[in-house]
């Protein structure tokens, strides 16, 4: 089958987007790179890093670019709208970093839009390209777990790398921009099946003694339309300079005919150095003892990143060049997210239930 050739404008020069616009580079169907980010100087250096053809701080001159026709937007999560919308507008499919928007509003336009235009959109939601959960689902299909009859499910990380995310952006919540990870993977094996009420409750001191009126942890009770309780919870103020480089996490699915346990916290991969080992996210910070492979979008090795973020990038590209399958969430499967997120986070607030 003939490869299309694409052009690819990577908005947002951060970690992730510099991240995705490395990856990109090296993917045979790309012909055309472009990287653009507020801060000019971020554009110029991943433009050196990823050998792109262009770099510039106007989002926008990128995405309107004609030898631009594939979009992925990896901006901090209150600035997704316009790029996205730009996009869509002129009829070029986008990958956008979870989550799709802060807002419902938002989200809905985003998906009229995508609608309306008959242009592609996906959301990153890169947990999925996990090698476990990934597992996870094929046993599901397979039938071996039976229906879901409960899901239970933890993730915790520093305050450190939470703090980091929350000036970036302030409405980034542990449970908006993290823990629909996990909602997002409990969604997905359930798939088909909806949500119907939210209760959640929260706590904490460390966010707020920095500043940020935030639960530093939270945990909730999704019940779903077949009966299905899902429990869901995130801590994200463990010491800073505890071992984890990103999300630890267990999930755990319990079905009529089995039960799957996923083990994510990288305990059994253990490093402890005299000589340093840095923080992916945080590049002042070092670590004299880490746990190896908890980086969450992945790790550089032997001069190759390798991951969930590697593997759903590279699925994103293979589909537009090639048309092969790409199981990456849907806008609808991003709104359906966020609204679980948002009703959590209302729902710990009023200390009451939410009907969905």
């Amino acid at each position: 089958m003939p490869q299309k050739e694409l052009g690819l404008a990577v908005i947002g020069s951060g970690r992730i987007g510099s991240l995705r616009a490395i990856l990109s580079s090296g993917h045979p169907a790309v012909k055309y790179l472009g990287v653009s980010d507020i801060n000019i100087a971020n554009a110029k250096k991943l433009a050196a890093k990823s050998n792109a053809q262009k770099f510039t701080d106007d989002n926008h001159e990128l995405i309107s670019d004609p030898n631009v026709n594939v979009v992925i937007v990896s901006t901090s999560e209150h600035e997704h709208f316009d790029s996205v919308m730009h996009a869509l507008e002129l009829g070029k499919p986008v990958l956008v970093e979870k989550p799709i928007a802060l807002s419902v509003d938002e989200a809905d336009k985003m998906i009229k839009k995508s609608e309306e235009t008959g242009t592609l959109f996906r959301v990153g939601y890169a947990q999925r390209f996990k090698r476990r959960y990934l597992s996870g689902k094929d046993q599901l299909i397979e039938g071996r777990i039976g229906n879901i009859l409960s899901i239970s499910a933890r993730a915790c990380n520093t305050r450190a790398q939470g703090i980091e995310i929350l000036k970036r952006s302030s409405t980034a919540t542990p449970v908006v921009d993290v823990l629909t990870y996990w909602v997002d993977v409990a969604c997905w094996y359930l798939d088909g099946i909806e949500p119907v009420e939210v209760t959640a409750r929260g706590a904490g001191t460390v966010f707020r003694k920095a500043g940020f009126d935030v639960n530093d942890t939270t945990w909730s009770l999704i019940k779903f339309d077949n009966g299905a309780i899902v429990n869901l919870g995130v801590f994200f103020a463990l010491p800073s300079h505890s071992p984890q480089l990103g999300m630890g996490v267990r999930f755990e699915v319990y079905g009529e005919d089995g039960a799957l346990i996923l083990n994510d916290d990288h305990t059994d991969e253990l490093l402890i150095t005299n000589n340093g080992i840095p923080h992916a996210y945080i590049p002042d910070l070092e670590f004299n003892t880490a746990f190896l492979s908890s980086s969450t979008p992945g790790n550089w090795h032997l001069g190759d990143y390798w991951g969930p973020v590697a593997d759903e990038t590279r699925v994103w590209l293979d589909h537009l060049s090639m048309d092969r399958p790409c199981p990456i969430a849907t806008p609808l499967d991003a709104k359906k997210n966020l609204i679980i997120t948002l009703a959590m986070e209302e729902s710990a607030k009023l200390n009451n239930t939410i009907k969905l």
